[in-house]
């Protein structure tokens, strides 16, 4: 494949997963409105794993190895997410940092581009295996669905 296909793939698929680990968690409780990604705890993940896999293994009427491969497919998502935020407590904070002075910041912005770029180039494939694998586990009917669910679902992840 040439290079030029292979990273615009890698950058869809990155920019795909980011889209999607934010949809996944905007829809937060009211209580968590108003913390950013970086202070998701583990608890919360937790809890939204947990309802994500008795939700969708309910609508999907999923088997045991199906859901334990949509689990994968969260964790890998998960991680991905944890890799994006990186070691930033505050990514609003870093983003006024490049406008703080008199000139933009170009380096860092290259740097902060660099670091969430690596993150995705990293952890992409792993959660495009785990999704494929998943997928490719589903019955034809449940596919159906899945798809009918994503469709529905367009256009709707207002945080």
């Amino acid at each position: 494949m040439r290079t030029w296909i292979r990273r615009s793939l890698i950058a869809l698929v990155g920019v795909t997963v980011l889209a999607g680990s934010l949809a996944a968690y905007g829809h937060r409780s009211h209580r968590d409105h108003h913390r950013g990604m970086a202070q998701i705890s583990a608890e919360d993940v937790a809890e939204w794993r947990g309802k994500l896999l008795q939700r969708a293994g309910k609508e999907l009427e999923l088997d045991a190895a199906q859901s334990q491969r949509l689990g994968l497919l969260f964790d890998k998502l998960n991680e991905q997410r944890s890799a994006l935020v990186g070691s930033s407590t505050d990514p609003h904070a870093a983003m006024q940092q490049l406008i703080a002075g008199d000139r933009f910041d170009r380096a860092a912005a290259t740097t902060l581009v660099e670091e969430k770029t690596g993150a995705v180039r990293a952890k992409g494939p792993q959660v495009i295996e785990a999704a494929a694998d998943f997928y490719d586990s589903l019955q034809p009917a449940q596919q159906a669905k899945l798809r009918e669910f994503m469709a529905r679902r367009r256009g709707h992840w207002r945080g």
